[in-house]
């Protein structure tokens, strides 16, 4: 099994490519800003659901998938802050996504939020 150096990159990859697929669900390696992310989207009705797997010691998140007349919810994901380039900007300074009909989700010091 490979070592992942960024697994949210890994867990947006494997929903594209799901979503792409048109999967009904995919799962990914459980952790809590997979599952803080996915419970965000749950919210925005972007997905149906999502739950954590137990999987002996090792817990995956699986996430139910929605779809619109065979179009995904989702039509594109992007990761804009990653490990080796960190992105940093002001509460009041955050850029809208798509002219305000996209879904920013940020990582802060009181948690996972949408913007």
């Amino acid at each position: 099994m490979a070592v992942l150096t960024d697994p949210i990159s890994d867990f947006l990859t494997r929903w594209k490519n799901a979503s792409r697929a048109r999967k009904e669900d995919f799962t990914a390696p459980f952790s809590r800003m997979k599952a803080e992310i996915a419970r965000i989207l749950q919210e925005e009705g972007y997905v149906w659901s999502y739950e954590v797997l137990p999987n002996d010691g090792k817990p995956r998140i699986k996430v139910k998938l929605k779809y619109q007349d065979r179009t995904p919810a989702i039509t594109d994901v992007k990761r804009v802050s990653s490990p080796g380039l960190r992105q940093y900007v002001a509460a009041d300074r955050m850029p809208k996504v798509l002219g305000g009909l996209g879904l920013s989700i940020i990582s802060t010091s009181k948690g996972v939020m949408s913007g």
